[in-house]
């Protein structure tokens, strides 16, 4: 039975305060409470990490954290940048572990399955709910370590049916370091996963607007491990990839790779694989895994709400009104609402969906990496009476 409070389940709270005591002190009085059981939080890279990782301890001294960096962070507001935006768990109605992956290229099944056991036993003393059914997982990967279809392949071997959805940390669009945070510190070339057991209704999902084109391109040369493809259809990646989306080699920038992606099929499913940046020697590096000898496919974006619309519906429908939605939106889809200037409608719809996230560099769902979409969880109220 859920409990009887007079708490909401889950509290949200932002600051654009950038000293970073200050922005830990304004989060502590927006989320601290006598049932605080885990803050969940989304930070702009423009944070001095070094001295904002222990603030954030000094203000939740027995409160469990998790976080990473961001390219643009989902608060109540809608789309926000350069602030933190944050989630408290109540802890009678969560029951939420953590653990941190420090060296993702040697991630092995083993390791997988030490880590969700360890998980799965710590939540199942909490006894808030049966562990099938009522548990997801959130990963949280760093976004420029080319690792994350191997820590995420290992680690849904281990889950087993255990749905998980979560984020590549973001740095803003520097490109430069992405941090994923754990007891304290902000950790590079890391993972966390989380994992979240609950008696409240929830649904994973993901959701991507694009559909397929006409362009088919061969991957003939490619580094899979720096995700760097050299040669399209025999030719130079950057030169066979202008002339299928009808630009020119010198006109490819981010706006070209926000609207014109490209995509791979597995499975009967298109899945998008974006363009991170053109080389000087005209190779194209991507977000997410390439190979020699995959088939590409141009991509045309479709209505950027429709999808993720028909997805929340869908969830609201089984759930009931949502206490919260944690959303992973990929930061290529918030650039292509800018340049569509459609900002502000997507925003309205976050706020109407109690959207909280954030903008990542990739996007993972039940094991897999991706590019260009919206993942995530809608979580249910508490029945009538228990808040």
């Amino acid at each position: 039975m859920q409990p009887v409070t007079t708490q909401p389940a889950v509290r949200v709270a932002s600051t654009c305060l950038r000293e970073p005591v200050l922005a830990a002190n304004s989060l502590a009085s927006q989320l601290s409470h006598s049932y605080l059981g885990y803050v969940l939080f989304f930070c702009s890279a423009e944070y001095d990490l070094e001295r904002l990782g222990p603030a954030l301890q000094q203000v939740f001294p027995s409160v469990r954290l998790s976080g990473c960096t961001s390219a643009g962070e989902i608060t109540a507001r809608g789309y926000d940048r350069g602030c933190i935006t944050a989630i408290g768990f109540d802890s009678r109605f969560f029951a939420i572990d953590c653990a941190l992956i420090r060296e993702m290229d040697r991630f092995s099944l083993l390791d997988a399955q030490n880590v969700i056991d360890g998980l799965l036993t710590n939540c199942r003393n909490a006894r808030l709910a049966p562990i099938k059914g009522n548990t997801f997982a959130i990963t949280l990967l760093d976004g420029l370590s080319s690792r994350e279809e191997l820590v995420l392949a290992t680690l849904n071997a281990a889950l087993g049916s255990i749905p998980q959805f979560g984020g590549s940390a973001g740095d803003d669009e520097r490109l430069s370091n992405t941090y994923v945070f754990h007891d304290g510190l902000f950790h590079a070339g890391a993972a966390t996963v989380m994992l979240v057991n609950t008696p409240l209704d929830f649904r994973v999902f993901s959701s991507h607007h694009m559909t397929e084109g006409k362009e088919k391109l061969v991957v003939t040369r490619a580094c899979s491990d720096s995700r760097t493809v050299y040669e399209l259809n025999a030719e130079p990646a950057a030169d066979a990839y202008a002339r299928a989306v009808g630009v020119s080699t010198d006109e490819l920038d981010r706006t070209v790779f926000a609207l014109r992606p490209l995509g791979v099929k597995v499975g009967g499913h298109y899945f998008v694989r974006s363009i991170q940046c053109v080389n000087p020697d005209k190779s194209l590096t991507f977000y997410c895994a390439v190979e020699t000898g995959i088939v590409m496919t141009s991509m045309d974006p479709q209505s950027l709400l429709d999808s993720v619309r028909e997805q929340l519906e869908i969830s609201e429908n089984i759930v009931g009104t949502p206490l919260i939605t944690i959303g992973c939106d990929c930061f290529l889809r918030r650039l292509e609402a800018e340049i569509t200037g459609k900002s502000e409608e997507v925003s309205v719809f976050l706020r109407q969906h109690k959207v909280v996230g954030f903008n990542s560099y990739g996007e993972q769902f039940n094991g897999m990496h991706i590019n260009q979409t919206f993942t995530g969880v809608v979580i249910g109220q508490p029945d009538t009476g228990s808040l």
